[in-house]
């Protein structure tokens, strides 16, 4: 792992990366708020300690972050860690084939940033533990958008121009904002704090005996980003890209069988970054003073 950390380090400052789309500032909040709700207390007081000021300890203040800084000069070399891209039509993730950059250089994509943030919090040795903790919350939301694991052909559907409804979009934004500022306005009065609310109580209701097994992690691993993202691909080819051809128009049908899958994904990276953290911040770790 640290050799996989020390490349990824020194290839990403050297090379210029195209920018690249997230869950929106509304599903990067729901996914944190969700999994506040879900850290120990351990975890809870362990991340309240690495908050900046800013977020008054609050994780769900700080998961745009990770969006907010990647178009700076400072941050561009963050920017291909946001996805990693699969072959045209091929319905499956592989690290070994799919983790790398548009230059091929290696262990460069959303799941390597998940490992290797996870492995910055679990060492804490010489690392900015605060900016591995935000870029770990906002990662692990990224991979559970289907499209951040969509093809490379078509760059996770930012090449396939659609139309929400009467507007000009492209796909992959489509699932990043669109399906859920429509569920918004449509089903929850346009209150965030309303849609987060049904969706934890989807999680302690309908989803309840799924948590367990969203929450677990092969082998006692920490994370497990690379079942995270076949679930994302397996589903860009069930839902997202199903029936959203270039040039189509996606309404009320497209809207409302895929609501549910964006609700779910949603409610599982929360479920799932919160058990990260609580493996991370066990009773056994404490914080590194500085």
């Amino acid at each position: 792992m640290s050799l996989l950390i020390v490349s990824f380090v020194v290839v990403v400052v050297l090379f210029p990366f195209p920018t690249a789309l997230c869950w929106g500032k509304d599903g990067h909040y729901a996914v944190c708020k969700i999994a506040q709700d879900y850290l120990s207390q351990d975890a809870v007081s362990a991340v309240k300690e690495l908050l900046p000021d800013s977020a008054q300890g609050h994780l769900a203040a700080v998961c745009s972050w990770a969006d907010d800084v990647g178009y700076t000069h400072n941050y561009r070399w963050s920017q291909p860690l946001h996805y990693v891209d699969t072959p045209d039509f091929i319905c499956n993730y592989r690290y070994c084939r799919d983790c790398h950059d548009s230059y091929a250089h290696k262990h460069v994509c959303v799941t390597a940033a998940i490992y290797n943030y996870t492995m910055q919090l679990k060492s804490q040795l010489n690392y900015n533990l605060t900016e591995a903790l935000m870029f770990l919350s906002h990662f692990v939301g990224d991979v559970h958008q289907p499209l951040h694991v969509g093809f490379l052909g078509d760059l996770g559907g930012n090449t396939i121009t659609v139309r929400w409804y009467r507007r000009k979009t492209n796909l992959h934004h489509v699932w990043d904002d669109m399906i859920i500022e429509s569920a918004l306005k449509t089903f929850y009065g346009s209150d965030l704090s309303t849609m987060i609310q049904a969706i934890q109580s989807n999680i302690t209701d309908i989803w309840l005996n799924d948590v367990h097994v969203w929450e677990s992690c092969a082998h006692n691993y920490t994370a497990c980003p690379n079942w995270y993202a076949s679930e994302s691909i397996s589903l860009a080819c069930k839902f997202a890209y199903r029936n959203a051809t270039p040039g189509s128009t996606l309404e009320d049908e497209y809207f409302l069988s895929r609501l549910p899958i964006v609700e779910k994904r949603l409610a599982q990276a929360g479920v799932r970054l919160a058990a990260i953290l609580n493996r991370i911040f066990t009773s056994k770790t404490r914080i590194a003073q500085s």
